[in-house]
């Protein structure tokens, strides 16, 4: 059951990491989605919260940055 919240919540963050005008505001957007929701995937996976978040937040501020406004 958890794989099924992991890929619905990485579905999510994906989605949203494309929100903001500007590279900039889309790095910080995406970084703050996936903080946000790495956390939660590392309290669930037994990972750790914080590990989750940087990893998740470096991961989300690399996708939002590499999306474009469109």
């Amino acid at each position: 059951m958890s794989a099924i919240k992991f890929m619905v919540m990485a579905a999510i963050l994906v989605g949203a990491t494309a929100c903001g005008d500007t590279w900039g505001k889309r790095a910080v957007t995406g970084g703050a989605i996936g903080a946000g929701g790495g956390a939660a995937v590392g309290a669930v996976t037994g990972v750790g919260v914080l590990p989750g978040a940087l990893i998740g937040g470096a991961v989300g501020a690399g996708v939002g940055a590499a999306t474009t406004p469109e």
